[in-house]
């Protein structure tokens, strides 16, 4: 390869190209790899996972497009090339800080790098066809509704049954939208390195535009985490990337100083630092998780942010025994049907089958956490799910079972809004609440 040949090549490797690279290779393997992703830095980085989730929000509506302005049928289309015109389309529609003329250049200059000069006078044909047209864009018209609502908002079609059946279709519909939105950002400051006053004066100094939630203290809505990473904050410890209501499970447990707890399914870590800092670090977590990888990430975590009462275990907490705790959190593996706005990818994970296997392992995880909890201790049982089968039904079964455990009022933890089963479980929805979709309770063992 002469110089000028490898100098190409490493100019190459852009954030628009590694987002067509894992793209491709997600429609294959369903998985995120992410290999390509961390070669990029700071910005680019973050270009990228911002087109890489944006154009998974809207694919099916971006594939219908695609439809009907190429020639060539979207079944027929090599994978690569399709998702360069899904980039290309989705800058052109959805980024409002990319320019239309860099949208469909990059795109162009993509197809014929990537696979040829035709492939390249086809995705400029194609894009401009669509910038034409960017006013008055064609709309679905399929006969079948579901069909219909599910191109329209890029479901897929059984959550679109699911959700229109318990919803009503209007509700439905204004779900979909916010899980299609770019989603909220918050910041949970970390009181074992910094004040949450010293904190807000930071953000104030660098100009990081910021909200201060009057849910829950320490934790701020921001409009972008770009400003957060530059600054190094998260590699420092002092704060971490934490939504509102995923920090409603740690918070309603209510670990104390001195305490025993165990935080089962515990990976990467972020519930348990949150725990560490209620407890002003005295007292002991014991971080469970069954994947080897992902526990060196709540090691990495736990040292990061000096949480120094934190042991670490891997384990499968079915099989597993251990010493009874004052306290057990389970936020339980699930379908995550509440987090598509962050987690685009999984809406095409997921599979109805997959949500029966999963309720299977939360019971067993369930039943498995019941007998860590010492008489008088607290279990909270959560989900990033809105599957009514992952999460209530789940309780009704466990109290039915258990009638050593009930559940503990939440009023007094949570604000009202949040609140069903008459107070006695928290559900937040993304198109009511504007955070993700979160289920919990707070169950004590009585004897």
């Amino acid at each position: 390869m002469d110089l000028q040949t490898k100098i190409g090549v490493e100019k190459e490797l852009t954030a628009r190209e590694v987002t067509v690279n894992i793209l491709t290779q997600f429609e294959k393997t369903h998985r995120i790899e992410d290999a390509e992703l961390k070669e990029l830095v700071g910005q680019d980085r973050q270009q990228a996972n911002e087109l890489i989730q944006g154009i998974l929000r809207r694919k099916l509506y971006l594939d219908f497009l695609i439809g009907e302005y190429s020639h060539v049928a979207v079944n027929d289309m090599e994978m690569k090339f399709k998702n360069i015109l899904r980039l290309g389309i989705y800058e052109l529609l959805f980024m409002d800080g990319t320019p239309d003329y860099a949208a469909i250049n990059e795109a162009v200059e993509l197809a014929k790098t990537l696979i040829s000069g035709k492939s390249g006078d086809l995705a400029n044909a194609v894009l401009r066809k669509v910038q034409r047209d960017v006013a008055n864009l064609p709309k679905p018209a399929h006969a079948d509704r579901t069909e219909l609502v599910s191109v329209t908002f890029s479901h897929p079609e059984w959550m679109v049954k699911r959700w229109v059946e318990r919803f009503g279709e209007r509700e439905a519909f204004q779900l979909m939208q916010a899980n299609n939105h770019r989603p909220h950002y918050y910041l949970r400051v970390n009181n074992m390195k910094t004040q949450t006053e010293n904190f807000k004066l930071r953000m104030d100094k660098a100009g990081v535009n910021f909200k201060e939630s009057d849910w829950l203290p320490g934790f701020f809505e921001v409009e972008t985490l770009a400003d957060i990473v530059k600054k190094g904050w998260f590699e420092k410890g002092l704060c971490q990337v934490q939504d509102i209501a995923a920090g409603f499970a740690p918070w309603i447990l209510s670990p104390q100083s001195g305490e025993t707890v165990i935080d089962l399914c515990a990976a990467p870590g972020t519930k348990t630092i949150f725990m560490a800092d209620m407890m002003e670090n005295k007292g002991s977590i014991l971080s469970v998780d069954i994947s080897a990888k992902r526990i060196e990430r709540i090691a990495e975590n736990a040292e990061n942010y000096g949480a120094e009462i934190v042991k670490i275990q891997r384990a499968d907490a079915t099989e597993e025994t251990f010493k009874l705790a004052d306290a057990v959190l389970l936020d339980a593996p699930c379908t995550g049907t509440g987090v598509l706005a962050k987690r685009a990818d999984l809406r095409w994970k997921r599979t109805e089958q997959e949500l029966e296997e999963i309720t299977k392992t939360q019971w067993e995880l369930l039943d498995a956490a019941a007998n860590m909890v010492a008489k008088n201790g607290r279990l909270v049982y959560s989900t990033c799910s809105i599957e009514p089968e992952e999460n209530m039904e789940q309780i009704k079964k466990f109290l039915a079972e258990y009638d050593n455990f009930e559940l503990e009022d939440l009023s007094g933890y949570l604000p009202e809004d949040v609140l069903i089963e008459g107070g006695k479980a928290y559900q937040t929805l993304p198109h009511l609440h504007q955070c993700d979709g979160h289920f919990g309770v707070l169950l004590r063992r009585k004897h």
